[in-house]
């Protein structure tokens, strides 16, 4: 080695995890159109080549930007499934997406621009969010019902959809100042309603 210092490597993994997230920046800031490779490299400070060394195309990096985000989700559904009974399990479901609130935000911009990638990708994708946040969900439901925890008079689809009506603005919305007590609270809100008698 001469005099000078060497530089550290950089990891591929590194410069994938840096290509995601710079990735995600610039689609969220401008849209999936308004978005060039050349910037995205530029962002993280690679060649083009190096770029396409990790993703084949645009919809490559943007489709792998939304597989990260369905990967965080997917986790969340997991950690909810730790407590036995359906109220702790709401409880630990609410509180994870209210922590990771930032990170779910950027999955939900992001999905509004799947519609300007091919078709075959497209829906591959949206059955794989279905099949893990409300197939997630739904088997979440459906355990409880038949450990006795749901009224018998209510399906689960229909209780899938009225929980995704509770947790949507929780993503969508300002942060939550204690995560924790607004998890407790709409859990009881949903499970026990918010009525006298």
């Amino acid at each position: 080695m001469t005099g000078g210092a060497s530089l550290p490597a950089v990891s591929p993994a590194s410069t994938r995890e840096r290509l995601l997230s710079e990735g995600a920046q610039l689609f969220v800031a401008r849209g999936y159109h308004g978005v060039s490779m050349r910037e995205v490299a530029a962002a993280v400070g690679v060649t083009k080549p190096a770029l396409y060394h990790h993703y084949a195309d645009k919809e490559a990096l943007f489709l792998a930007i939304l597989d990260g985000a369905l990967a965080g989700l997917s986790g969340v559904v997991e950690r909810a499934r730790q407590p036995r009974e359906l109220r702790g399990q709401l409880q630990t479901l609410i509180y994870e997406l209210l922590i990771s609130a930032p990170q779910q935000r950027v999955g939900l911009q992001l999905a509004s621009e799947l519609k300007h990638v091919s078709r075959e990708r497209r829906a591959d994708f949206e059955q794989r969010y279905r099949a893990v946040w409300m197939g997630g969900l739904g088997r979440l439901m459906e355990e409880a019902a038949v450990r006795g925890e749901l009224r018998s008079d209510l399906s689960g689809p229909l209780l899938t959809r009225a929980l995704l009506g509770l947790l949507y603005p929780l993503v969508s919305g300002p942060p939550a100042p204690d995560p924790d007590a607004t998890a407790r609270a709409l859990v009881s809100l949903f499970l026990d309603g918010a009525g006298q008698g």
